[in-house]
């Protein structure tokens, strides 16, 4: 299936259109119908000769009910741009046009309606003109009459080509569906539709709200009852849990976690088409052209509505963010350049590369198209912080998953595809991805932090690095020891770090004691008669000297590698018993050793009995 939305001035014949071509009556209210009108969103369907289904979202044209258009809009792939032959480029012929420019909507066919009214050519020419220099330029376009019948084969064989250029969806992607109608049914509770334009939804599925979770308990796609609908789709889901009252148009549909809720998130703008420019031009045939009263789109006249000049960053104005199919009042204040920060009223689950515009409906028009760049930004707390993210923005066209750690630092891979950009490379740790520069200077300012402290200081523990660093997972910590630290029972020090004579002698015996079978661990009494207990023990662990594995069970510091050589020996995958003969110990060593091992992700379990070396690059 494939959704395109109606577009174009009122009274231009789109609902009649949408009638001639499906056979079915897009408009849903009585009042509609009765002032010849669409006030809100209509729906209607059609399969074409090849087999192809069209759904077509039928938006309304009069300047009062752009919200609801933009709400029709928002999620559509296409849309059938719609211009009546006998009136020609009109008023919202032009805010059709820019909010689908800003929406970034590239796919589409531009309709001649009325051709049995006056000859569509000169329309034609002219919607081709107004078209250039946007998305859509160089669409097709066509000439019908939806009262005639005229040129409607031509129209559904034109719709069949585009149908055949859009680009296909992601069906295994994260859901999104943006809400645009809520109602119930009698004996079957709350139904909402909308657009799916990605992923896949099943009956049972369970889904979040913004609110709280929800359970599928129907699916509906163009009056049939199915068990699982995938985009690109229009689709009317039955929900359970929820009562309707919970629910609005411009909420949505999500897969849990999957979406990073954002309040305040970093754009780029893209300056809109001039719609009074363009509106103000009459229909072709019109002789009296008062082309002098039009400013040029790039000309000094033209108003910047309710986004300021890029020289009065430090104001914040009023706008209205549309994006899908909600509409949120937000704040904006210019970075610089062409980026700007957006606090929105409520929260939206937006991802990097979303698409949307800022309306004034002051003034009633479109101040600008956008694109998200950064749903988490940081707060700009110092002075010439705006001017310097605004920089940061403008290295990247759109972000990637490095570039989202450039300017966050760090950031889990759960937390970056949510953001919309699949992680690359190897974590640090964990699910954690670092940024290299940042991950060098955490470095650098750990063993700066620990070298400072006094000869005779225990250490620093993980969970005191990790708030020193303000690191928010202590496992982040423990992965920044490197040379020249080691970590020893939870704390951290130098491995240099100087030992008493006695300590540095028993240590030393050690050595010897496990130079021909280094996992032949000493027993309690060969620690006691060598006095590395108690204090002398713990000092020996701080400095690196020797590692402690589990209780009384004491090794050199190498041999987790060592370990992991000998294994690597082995067939995989292997058994205690395998490991204990290979490393030449006893089972009290070979136990601790290889849960060390499996900690350190060197090994891993593969049933309750068996192991495997990871591989090793």
């Amino acid at each position: 299936m494939h959704v395109i939305a109606t577009a174009g001035h009122v009274d231009h014949g789109k609902s009649t259109l949408v009638r001639a071509l499906t056979g079915m009556e897009p408009d849903r209210w009585a009042e509609e119908r009765r002032r010849g009108m669409t006030i809100d969103l209509g729906f209607a369907w059609t399969t074409l000769a090849s087999g192809e289904r069209l759904a077509f979202v039928d938006v309304p044209g009069h300047e009062r009910f752009v919200t609801n258009m933009l709400a029709g809009v928002g999620p559509c792939p296409a849309v059938m741009l719609v211009v009546a032959a006998d009136q020609g480029w009109q008023a919202q012929s032009a805010e059709h046009l820019a909010a689908l420019d800003a929406l970034g909507v590239r796919h589409g066919l531009a309709v001649v309606t009325r051709a049995d009214l006056a000859d569509p050519e000169p329309v034609r020419r002219q919607v081709r003109e107004r078209l250039a220099g946007t998305g859509l330029a160089g669409i097709g376009s066509v000439a019908v009459s939806g009262r005639t019948g005229q040129g409607l084969d031509e129209l559904r064989a034109a719709l069949g080509r585009l149908a055949a250029a859009l680009p296909e969806p992601d069906t295994g992607d994260a859901v999104r569906l943006w809400i645009d109608r809520v109602f119930t049914i009698k004996g079957a509770g709350t139904v909402v539709t909308g657009t799916l334009t990605r992923g896949t939804l099943r009956v049972g599925d369970e889904l979040e709200t913004g609110g709280g979770r929800v359970r599928i308990r129907g699916l509906q796609t163009l009056g049939e009852k199915a068990e699982r609908v995938s985009a690109t789709a229009r689709v009317a889901v039955n929900l359970r849990g929820v009562d309707r009252d919970d629910l609005s148009r411009g909420m949505a549909l999500m897969t849990p976690e999957a979406w990073s809720p954002a309040q305040v998130i970093d754009v780029r703008l893209t300056a809109a088409p001039d719609r009074h420019a363009e509106a103000a031009v009459p229909h072709p045939g019109t002789a009296q052209r008062r082309e002098a009263a039009v400013p040029h789109p790039g000309s000094a006249q033209r108003r910047e509505a309710a986004v300021p000049h890029s020289g009065t960053a430090r104001r914040r104005e009023a706008a209205v963010l549309h994006v899908g199919s909600a509409a949120v009042p937000v704040r904006v204040r210019l970075l610089g350049g062409d980026t700007a920060r957006l606090t929105l009223g409520r929260p939206l689950p937006l991802r990097t590369g979303d698409r949307g515009l800022l309306r004034d409906p002051g003034r009633r028009e479109i101040v600008a198209g956008l694109v998200v760049l950064d749903v988490r930004p940081a707060p700009l707390r110092r002075r010439g912080a705006a001017a310097a993210r605004a920089a940061a923005l403008a290295e990247v066209s759109l972000p990637d998953a490095a570039a989202l750690l450039r300017w966050h630092g760090l950031l889990t891979g759960r937390e970056l595809r949510a953001m919309g950009c699949p992680p690359a490379g190897t974590p640090v740790t964990g699910d954690w991805y670092a940024d290299p520069e940042h991950w060098s200077s955490l470095t650098r300012r750990l063993v700066e932090h620990v070298s400072r402290r006094p000869a005779h200081d225990p250490g620093v523990t993980v969970d005191a690095v990790a708030q020193v660093l303000g690191l928010p997972d202590r496992r982040l910590a423990e992965a920044l020891v490197v040379p020249p630290l080691v970590s020893e029972g939870g704390r951290i020090v130098t491995a240099d770090r100087s030992l008493p004579p006695a300590i540095a002698r028993a240590v030393a015996e050690l050595t010897a004691d496990l130079a021909e079978r280094p996992f032949d661990a000493p027993t309690a009494e060969r620690l006691d008669e060598l006095g590395l207990t108690g204090k002398a023990l713990a000092a020996a662990l701080r400095s690196g000297a020797v590692m402690s594995i589990g209780k009384n069970v004491v090794l050199m510091p190498d041999a987790l590698e060592r370990a992991a050589d000998r294994l690597a020996e082995l067939s995989s995958p292997f058994t205690v018993s395998d490991a204990r003969v290979a490393l030449a110990t006893s089972r009290r060593v070979a136990l601790p050793l290889l849960e060390c091992l499996d900690a350190r992700g060197i090994t891993h379990r593969v049933d309750n009995d068996r192991r495997a070396l990871r591989r090793r690059d």
